[in-house]
């Protein structure tokens, strides 16, 4: 199972770590959409996870990624980190096998350890991420695959909240970035969490709204998944800012999934009813949806699709958009 160019590698990591040259079982995990090979390994009775990164890029080099996940697991957020090696491209960790995460559990355990994830010192500033979520945007707006009128009315929308949101805000914290529901392991007591690739500075209210997306789902549950991060009740700005990155988020996925699954040559019928966004992501939260398959990747975009444009017909949108303004002009 391991590849003949790496056996040498692995078991020099065994023999460092465990003080033996071969694990006594072995079997590949293939969930996610890493292109790194992972396995569950077993070593002198007890599991490990084993990972070995295949492609190299930008956004995966494995010193960041080790530094990053290290720096977690050492405040308990990460699992145990046993070995890397950036030569050999090769990480072992406790492996945590996971259970089910109600959503009522993670409105609360997720906030606080999040709170804590951004409390790290700051992890390197590799991308700004709003500029670079808002080139696809662009991108999307130009492929004209909106109606013109629909798209004019969403758009101006959408450069409204860009003309108020911050960004280049000082208050940039060490993030995640890739909380999707397979990067969060629970086991039973508490949340872990994994992949550390795309970890970077960046806006605290990108992974809190990305959790929210998933577990939030009124204003109630809203002010309390707030005052467990902030350890307060949240004021209105900070009410307003996060309500409008969940609008950002929105956008950002739905014009990225729509540049990778809409065909042009095959105009999309935006009149026919979107799924629904509550919906689709419980069942992505339950492992019931694999955005792999490209027919789920489009409606996970017109999932967002519909969300926002019954979002920004709130009053709620009007009254963040003033209220982050009224903050800028000061």
């Amino acid at each position: 199972m391991i590849s003949e160019a790496k056996k040498t590698a692995v078991e020099n990591a065994l023999r460092i770590t465990f003080g033996v040259s071969e694990f006594e079982d072995i079997s590949e995990i293939t969930q996610g959409l890493s292109p790194a090979l992972i396995f569950k390994i077993m070593v002198k009775g007890k599991p490990y996870l084993l990972r070995i990164i295949t492609q190299m890029n930008a956004m995966n080099a494995p010193t960041h990624w080790y530094n990053c996940m290290t720096a977690a697991a050492e405040i308990g957020i990460a699992p145990r980190v046993w070995y890397t090696s950036v030569e050999d491209r090769i990480c072992i960790t406790d492996f945590v096998e996971a259970k089910p995460f109600p959503l009522n559990l993670v409105r609360v355990k997720m906030p606080a350890l999040l709170s804590r994830l951004h409390s790290l010192p700051p992890f390197p500033n590799r991308i700004n991420y709003l500029e670079t979520m808002d080139g696809f945007v662009q991108k999307f707006r130009d492929s004209e695959t909106l109606p013109d009128i629909l798209a004019a009315e969403l758009f101006e929308k959408y450069d409204q909240i860009k003309r108020v949101y911050p960004s280049n805000d000082s208050d940039l914290v060490s993030c995640h970035n890739d909380l999707k529901p397979e990067n969060i392991l629970f086991d039973g007591e508490r949340p872990w969490l994994v992949d550390w690739e795309a970890a970077f500075l960046n806006d605290r209210y990108t992974d809190l709204a990305v959790i929210a997306n998933f577990a939030v789902t009124n204003d109630v549950e809203e002010k309390e998944y707030l005052r467990i991060y902030f350890g307060e009740d949240a004021n209105e700005y900070q009410l307003a800012r996060f309500y409008l990155m969940r609008q950002l988020l929105h956008f950002f996925y739905f014009t990225f999934f729509g540049l990778i699954c809409f065909n042009a040559n095959e105009p999309v019928d935006f009149t026919l009813p979107c799924p629904n966004f509550r919906e689709f992501n419980n069942q992505m939260w339950l492992g019931g949806i694999n955005l792999a398959n490209n027919d789920a990747r489009q409606e996970y975009a017109r999932a967002h699709f519909g969300q926002v444009i019954y979002n920004l017909k709130q009053k709620r949108f009007a009254d963040s958009l003033k209220i982050l303004a009224g903050l800028k002009e000061r």
